[in-house]
């Protein structure tokens, strides 16, 4: 668009680009949670959602594409009070501003959730949840300390679970409050008592599964701080595989149900088992193998009789004369070859061959051959060598 102070003249779709580039250029506007009620909500065939957030005095379309959609964890409609997490831009072909919703969750749990982003940012920040903090967990531990309510199914769980795989292993319970007042306390004096006494090898910190109030215990920076304080090995099993607290977060470990916590918090007995049977099959297998040849070592050097000697002997000459006879043929082979060879470049220098393509060859009668013109005196007389004869011949 080309500005002066007293117009603006462009396109629609350059006044549309400019509003979208000046609402963009805003941080504010960047990522902020709006609170509204819901309507005109649909979804689309491909996944996207739109939908209009309102409250008593103005309205602000909204769109959540699919890759953020497929992740809400509540299905919404119509009348539902929400808080929508996203950016404000403009949709330039339909010349209107609108919410870019990434995350939603229900109004009721709306001041929690902001409480638990915040923390969590906050002792991310800290360096509480970075991997170089994390401690391995014990691969054979002899004591599992389990910090989680004395009754219910996530206990039953743990003990069954870590029982049967690893029987080996004792299992101490120290009852706490997982929730309401005093739950965060009592937590953080279970895991402070495991280490001051020293008296586990793992700790396995957590509950069954419950809303987002049920679970606000291990969403306390008190038990953040506990955990990531603990020298001992700390597993996390809050709630169920889709939920996560702010102690997954600084625990050694996650474990995203308690039955998991106790598979990962000890070995099984049966594959233990399996792997000493199989190394077990191995090294007899070595010990016999070093058995034989020491046998054979044994057996070289025990002392032999004269009859073992001849027979020695007689395999050494058997072996001598096959070598013999071996070398006798490849030499007589060879020279054969080569008398071949001979006798074909003899064949070829004869003076016979020569004749027998119907030359003929003069000489004296000492067997001088006649090579010149000059050689041939008049009257004197030489003999003409022919393939079958000679013939007596006189020069004129």
């Amino acid at each position: 668009m080309e500005e002066n102070p007293q117009m603006v003249i462009g396109t629609v779709s350059r006044v549309n680009n400019y509003i979208k580039r000046l609402l963009d250029s805003k941080p504010v506007l960047n990522d902020l949670w709006v609170k509204g009620e819901i309507s005109n909500y649909k979804r689309h065939s491909s996944g996207h959602i739109y939908l209009t957030l309102k409250d008593d005095k103005s309205v602000l379309r909204s769109v959540m594409f699919r890759s953020a959609a497929s992740s809400l964890a509540f299905s919404p409609s119509d009348g539902m009070r929400v808080i929508a997490r996203g950016r404000v831009s403009v949709y330039e072909a339909g010349g209107a501003y609108q919410l870019y919703i990434e995350e939603m969750i229900p109004d009721g749990v709306g001041e929690l959730y902001l409480e638990y982003e915040r923390l969590k940012n906050r002792l991310a920040e800290e360096g509480l949840f970075d991997e170089s903090h994390k401690k391995p967990i014990p691969r054979y531990p002899s004591v599992i300390g389990v910090v989680t309510a004395p009754t219910g199914a996530a206990v039953r769980d743990i003990i069954n679970v870590a029982s049967r795989r690893f029987p080996l292993a004792e299992i101490v319970i120290y009852p706490v409050l997982v929730q309401g007042a005093g739950a965060k306390e009592s937590i953080v004096k279970a895991i402070e008592y495991f280490n001051e006494t020293n008296s586990a090898d793992t700790l396995i910190v957590g509950r069954g599964g419950g809303s987002i109030e049920d679970l606000w215990a291990f969403n306390e920076e008190i038990v953040a701080r506990a955990i990531f304080a603990s020298k001992i090995p700390v597993i996390s099993a809050v709630g169920h595989e889709v939920d996560f607290t702010i102690a997954d977060f600084a625990a050694d470990m996650r474990a995203p149900t308690p039955s998991a916590a106790a598979e990962i918090s000890v070995p099984s007995a049966m594959e233990l088992s399996r792997m000493v049977s199989m190394h077990r099959s191995r090294m007899l297998g070595a010990v016999q193998a070093k058995l034989e040849t020491n046998a054979l070592r044994l057996k070289r050097l025990m002392p032999r009789t004269p009859q073992d000697k001849i027979n020695e002997y007689r395999q050494r000459l058997d072996m001598c004369v096959k070598r013999s006879e071996n070398a006798y043929r490849l030499s007589l082979s060879g020279h054969a070859r080569r008398l071949g060879e001979i006798c074909g470049k003899l064949d070829a220098l004869s003076p016979l061959k020569t004749l027998s393509r119907g030359y003929a060859i003069p000489m004296l009668g000492d067997g001088t051959v006649l090579r010149h013109a000059e050689d041939f005196k008049s009257g004197s007389d030489f003999t003409l060598r022919l393939r079958d004869d000679v013939v007596e011949c006189t020069v004129k």
